[in-house]
């Protein structure tokens, strides 16, 4: 009957408690429950909190504000270059919105004549917006002055770029946490 605890009332044994028995069953439970608080503090983390905290965290759902039929090319675009974003149709579900303005131009008849360039010239721009905080969290431009494809390749080479400052971002973040955790 070691590590047991007997309850004793007027001198009569009411019972007998297991006490190494009950301290791992705590012990558990303090194990399980210190876990599920360290998972939901850790995928809080991805979700941008701080207001000015410009990342775009992997698998966000982006909505593409049309734009005369370029979000088409951008996001054909997002697949080829594999960026890890959810593109919905619906704004109200999305976590960012993505606007655009593209131009094509024609190749002009000096420019084919006296350069010999049958090929016109594309540029386009985009700007990534967090729908909680407002706060633009990307913004770039392309222009092809010799565009074979004309906005497909401004799209490509936008969300080259987009996918580029995404890993940017994980490689910070990534390299701020094992820090914090250096420091514990």
């Amino acid at each position: 009957m070691q590590n047991c605890l007997v309850l004793v009332t007027d001198n009569h044994a009411i019972g007998v408690i297991n006490v190494r028995a009950h301290l791992r069953i705590v012990a558990v439970l303090v194990l399980l429950i210190g876990g599920a608080v360290a998972a939901v503090a850790q995928t809080k983390t991805l979700a941008p909190a701080d207001p000015t905290d410009t990342r775009i965290p992997r698998n966000s759902r982006v909505y593409i504000a049309p734009a005369d039929g370029f979000e088409q090319y951008l996001a054909a675009a997002f697949r080829k270059k594999s960026v890890p974003l959810l593109i919905v149709t619906d704004r109200d579900a999305a976590d960012f919105e993505i606007t655009v303005t593209h131009d094509k131009e024609q190749a002009s008849w000096a420019r084919i004549y006296v350069w010999g360039l049958l090929h016109g010239s594309a540029s386009a721009s985009l700007q990534v917006v967090n729908l909680r905080t407002k706060v633009v969290v990307f913004a770039d431009s392309s222009e092809r002055l010799v565009a074979l494809r004309g906005e497909r390749s401004t799209a490509e080479k936008l969300a080259k770029y987009l996918k580029r400052r995404m890993e940017k971002d994980e490689k910070k973040a990534g390299a701020a946490a094992s820090q914090s955790k250096a420091r514990l």
